[in-house]
């Protein structure tokens, strides 16, 4: 299996915190999907957010945020990725693309 390094769109976009629709990103654990991109909120400081691709690289299923393990899990074959979007368990081949975050008051910006 041929390891081509991350996959992932390339984004430049912003989410307002304030707004209903990502209302889930106040809550460490929440997370919401935009763009092709994973966002979640893993720790209450002020950039304890972390942004990776959402389709796994093993069958293109979407992966979701676990506030437990603090990983991103693909619920198809169990693909699990760190925050850095490295593949640290199951078959996805290749990592997943991390994205840098930065936040201005109740604006992110996910870029990468």
């Amino acid at each position: 299996k041929a390891n081509t390094g991350p996959q992932g769109p390339t984004v430049n976009f912003t989410l307002d915190l304030a707004i209903a629709a990502n209302a889930a990103l106040q809550n460490v654990g929440g997370y919401i999907y935009s763009n092709g991109v994973i966002i979640a909120r893993i720790s209450s400081a002020d950039l304890g957010f972390d942004a990776v691709a959402q389709t796994c690289t093993h069958q293109g299923c979407t992966i979701a945020y676990d506030a437990g393990s603090v990983t991103f899990v693909c619920p198809c074959h169990a693909g699990t990725y760190n925050l850095n979007g490295d593949v640290i368990s199951g078959p996805p081949p290749n990592p997943v693309k991390k994205y840098a975050v930065s936040r201005s008051k109740n604006i992110l910006t996910i870029k990468g």
